[in-house]
């Protein structure tokens, strides 16, 4: 059996051997690099894969055409946008995602952005660390609001958003969300009211993106939706980069539409920081995809992954944790 790891070139060498103690003895191991100048080479190295283990790489439609002997793709994250899933089904290879590992971690993130812009902590950092500065009057232009009372827009209420909605309600926040694909009761568990996108849009004081991206959200975030933000609130995305029109987020920002912006993702997995227009502003926090990182969520994330590949080699469906497409059926 013959297991490859789709990785980016940043992280060809990052440590395997949780994934390697979950493979029997005589698996072999290969990696396949993406890299948009040596695609040939990436496509090569997955053609004669069993099962290939990705956490953001892409697996399009020419790696899976490659892909001869592969029976899954397992996905190392949530969400498995960046794998041709359909297209994976119709050529007889499962997709398998990890429906749980990290939502509290994520939820912990969001409100860490939440609370550091709020409180304009890159202002704070930037007059103590590096202008030796101790004073507070300056604070006085800049605005700066209590949260109690204030309120937030969960725009997706899935487990992460549930999270999410938990920890805004203890710090004394209104939470509101949209979100057409749940019951109504499910806004009941976490204490947020159901509205339409447009009233979350108007009347939140904190926006926060909690989707799975698909093809139906892609720039779900444009110039119209934040034209809409009326009282110039603080914008979070720790979900995916491509449900926001980057162009749409800057001008927001720059014409204050919004007070500010929170991202763990940008639209790139493998952005150039030295001509990304959301470094070094004061309005803005990013953050390198790192929301769902902990020890022990890491632990699980890489665990689960493998495990899901072996089950489905070995014939134990129902063993998979979260099965996306399964060519069986």
């Amino acid at each position: 059996m013959k297991i490859v790891f789709a990785e980016f070139p940043e992280t060809r060498y990052r440590n395997v051997d949780t994934e390697l103690a979950c493979m029997p003895e005589g698996t072999q191991v290969a990696y396949a690099v993406y890299d948009e100048k040596n695609l040939e080479a990436y496509y090569e190295a997955l053609s004669d894969c069993d099962a290939v283990i990705t956490g953001f790489a892409p697996i399009d439609t020419t790696a899976i055409d490659r892909m001869k002997n592969c029976k899954i793709i397992s996905v190392q994250a949530t969400g498995w946008n960046f794998v041709a899933h359909e297209y994976a089904k119709q050529k007889g290879i499962a997709v398998s995602a990890i429906g749980e590992y990290c939502t509290r971690e994520v939820a912990d993130h969001t409100i860490m952005l939440m609370l550091a812009l709020r409180k304009r902590l890159p202002y704070l950092q930037r007059r103590v660390n590096l202008e030796k500065v101790w004073e507070t009057a300056s604070l006085e232009t800049l605005g700066i609001k209590g949260i109690w009372g204030q309120t937030i827009g969960l725009v997706g209420l899935g487990k992460i958003g549930k999270a999410v909605a938990q920890r805004a309600a203890a710090f004394g926040m209104e939470v509101i969300a949209y979100d057409p694909f749940i019951p109504d009761s499910d806004f009941e568990k976490v204490g947020a009211r159901k509205v339409e996108l447009d009233y979350l849009l108007e009347n939140s004081d904190v926006v926060s993106s909690h989707m799975d991206l698909n093809d139906t959200n892609v720039n779900f975030f444009g110039d119209a939706e934040f034209d809409k933000m009326k009282k110039k609130p603080i914008f979070l995305n720790v979900s995916r980069g491509g449900e926001v029109d980057e162009g749409a987020l800057l001008r927001a920002l720059d014409t204050g539409k919004i007070l500010a912006a929170g991202l763990d993702v940008l639209v790139s997995e493998s952005p150039n920081l030295e001509e990304c227009p959301f470094i070094g502003r004061e309005d803005c926090i990013v953050t390198p995809h790192s929301a769902f990182y902990s020890d022990d969520s890491i632990e699980a994330c890489e665990r689960i992954s493998v495990m899901n590949a072996l089950y489905y080699i070995n014939g134990e469906y129902d063993k998979v944790f979260k099965l996306v497409q399964d060519p069986r059926n």
